[in-house]
């Protein structure tokens, strides 16, 4: 009996944030049961104009980080998303199946939009059927998402139950599958928005790069409130519940848990007691991705052998799609 398929791609844009991490740390147990595939999806990467030099670097930091992540390129298939012609020909003929009207509804492309209000483009525009590609090139079932990308599945889906209804049971329907615990981080600057790799508070954002003096001092200035008291109560402590949020992350404790282990205790004693568990998590990754980086060699095998294996499944999938909607054969 096949396992079923689970597909995610995580950006090439800048490093691998904390948030991040709370999603892809859950990728290798994955594999037990499915049938994983995941890559850097650098093509999505270039909505924002990038320096070449840029992109490349950190494709290849990002690759190394999933590895250090605990991904076995063996066991899973690891590779760049540009590396397989794929996802951009499906990408063509999915958008010919896709409503301007489902794609103007899109909350990232309204926000990008405002943020990028000069770089408008359309590969901004159609961004979620390059996504919806990615997802059904390989007959997926499972996507593991944040709560910021369910709407781009959701699309996915709907492209897909469009398309089997033209033209028969061609793609596997696929479902979001989102973390119970940090499924979205929240800045520590503005609790009320999304942690984001590219907030221009240096403040804002863990990264899995960050040494512990850089951890330690941006717990330090996490915004919390004036009632110097550790509980969950993300409507009026927002600040706090999202230390609590990452201090369960990295320790796997439940927030009544944490609520007991700091009662009586302010937030002198529960911001460094969250950075030091934070960095007790991620101090093994960021070593070992800094080692990998090193070895350039060994990080380039496993891409070539990683998009060869997506590539012999992406082919077929193409090959089904072609037919199905007409082309002409290439014989």
């Amino acid at each position: 009996m096949q396992k079923p398929r689970v597909f995610s791609g995580i950006q090439a844009t800048g490093r691998q944030t904390i948030g991040n991490f709370a999603t892809v740390r859950n990728w290798p147990l994955l594999a037990q049961t499915n049938d994983c595939i995941y890559c850097v999806v650098d093509l999505h990467a270039i909505t924002v104009t990038r320096k070449p030099e840029d992109l490349r670097r950190e494709s290849m930091e990002m690759f190394a980080s999933l590895l250090a992540c605990g991904i076995d390129p063996e066991e899973n298939i690891l590779f760049m998303q540009s590396h397989v012609a794929g996802h951009s020909q499906l990408a063509w003929l999915l958008g010919c199946h896709t409503m301007f009207g489902e794609l103007s509804r899109m909350h990232q492309f309204k926000d990008k939009s405002a943020r990028h209000a000069t770089n408008i483009n359309a590969g901004l525009f159609t961004y979620p059927v390059l996504m919806a590609a990615d997802i059904l090139l390989y007959d997926t079932k499972i996507v593991p998402v944040g709560h910021d990308q369910k709407q781009h599945v959701e699309l996915a889906r709907d492209v897909c139950q469009r398309f089997n209804t033209v033209y028969g049971p061609v793609f596997v329907e696929p479902e979001p599958q989102i973390a119970k615990v940090g499924a979205r981080i929240m800045s520590l600057a503005d609790p009320t928005k999304k942690m984001s790799k590219s907030d221009e508070n240096v403040n804002a954002t863990i990264f899995l790069s960050d040494s512990k003096d850089d951890i330690v001092r941006k717990c330090k200035k996490a915004v919390t409130d004036t009632e110097p008291c550790v509980r969950y109560d993300p409507d009026n402590k927002p600040g706090v519940a999202n230390l609590m949020t990452l201090y369960s992350i990295a320790t796997g404790k439940d927030f009544t848990e944490i609520e007991k282990i700091f009662e009586g205790q302010g937030y002198g004693v529960f911001k460094p007691a969250v950075a030091e568990a934070i960095d007790a998590l991620i101090a093994p990754v960021r070593a070992k991705t800094q080692a990998l980086i090193e070895d350039r060699a060994y990080l380039e095998a496993f891409m070539k052998s990683g998009a060869a294996r997506a590539e012999a499944i992406a082919q077929k999938t193409l090959q089904r799609v072609h037919e199905v909607m007409g082309f002409y054969e290439n014989r």
